[in-house]
């Protein structure tokens, strides 16, 4: 990347961290905003969702009393929040393409990359991305919708069709929580293997008690995790385009992230679909808290 790289300093960054642990030299982690939002067919306002994250997690604890550790500023660990990307003048194919170009710029950079979004569209290019570096890699799909439509409302590269874009250079996707979609995408998951996890099968006890372990099953060594808040169930997360009843809870999700972070090397996420309401602040705060968990999860 030629480029330029601006960041954040202290007070606007995420966690309103001190510049030496949010500068880009020194930091291991980068935050990188995509406030994009061109499909989206019901509730809007995804746009503001990094910006809302961001904003949250100023009031997010830096200790996490779970695993005994300050992540942000450990050696290594320092997370730098850069300027949100520009979409002036790119939608669907040249919006992807100019979030693969910066998310490949910093995987060359060595740095951790977590994206937020912005609608669901957005996250093809970052797997992309991490799939051209990896090539061994499975995608981990949280979510209420499947995503795999052909198209949406005339766009192959609508929010609910990044799934079936992704599909299109690797089938190695698990995805969780799924109680929404269309019979063909029904079809599709049967006839190419996408192993899914319904959520009425993970709450009937299809999967016994250890249902975590058996999605961790699925995946291969190194994993991407594209998070779409939708996936909880809206009694926590009403704070999204389209909330779907019958949704999964805060523990037994850590539970799974947790584990994941055990077992498999998570190689970046992205966490999307946001759409925050002023009057109602709770959700940006439990999505920061998202982000922060995962991270502390995940790095080591």
């Amino acid at each position: 990347m030629q480029k330029k790289i601006r960041y954040y300093g202290e007070k606007k960054n995420f966690l309103a961290i001190e510049e030496k642990y949010s500068d880009y030299k020194n930091s291991g982690i980068v935050i990188l905003q995509a406030p994009y939002e061109y499909t989206t067919s019901y509730g809007k306002g995804t746009a503001e969702g990094p910006k809302a994250i961001i904003k949250a997690s100023h009031y997010v604890e830096f200790f996490d009393e779970e695993l005994n550790r300050e992540l942000c500023f450990e050696k290594g660990n320092g997370i730098c929040t850069l300027y949100p990307l520009d979409f002036t003048d790119k939608k669907s194919r040249t919006a992807l393409d100019h979030i693969y170009e910066n998310v490949t710029g910093h995987i060359e950079n060595g740095k951790f990359v977590v994206l937020l979004g912005g609608e669901h569209s957005i996250s093809t290019a970052p797997i992309k991305a991490h799939f051209d570096k990896y090539k061994d890699m499975s995608v981990l799909h949280f979510d209420a919708h499947s995503d795999l439509r052909e198209e949406y409302e005339g766009s192959k590269f609508s929010h609910a069709s990044f799934a079936a874009r992704v599909a299109e250079f690797t089938k190695e996707i698990t995805q969780v929580g799924i109680r929404a979609q269309c019979k063909d995408e029904y079809n599709f998951i049967k006839e190419n293997g996408i192993r899914t996890f319904y959520a009425h099968e993970i709450k009937n006890g299809v999967y016994g008690d250890d249902w975590e372990n058996k999605v961790a099953d699925t995946l291969k060594e190194n994993v991407y995790i594209t998070f779409d808040v939708d996936y909880f169930d809206p009694s926590i997360m009403p704070s999204t385009g389209t909330p779907e009843p019958n949704g999964l809870y805060w523990n037994e999700t850590m539970n799974l992230l947790k584990l994941i972070g055990k077992v498999k090397n998570v190689v970046g996420f992205d966490v999307v679909e946001l759409s925050p309401v002023k009057s109602f602040p709770y959700p940006d705060f439990m999505t920061a808290k998202l982000v922060y968990k995962m991270l502390n999860y995940f790095r080591r």
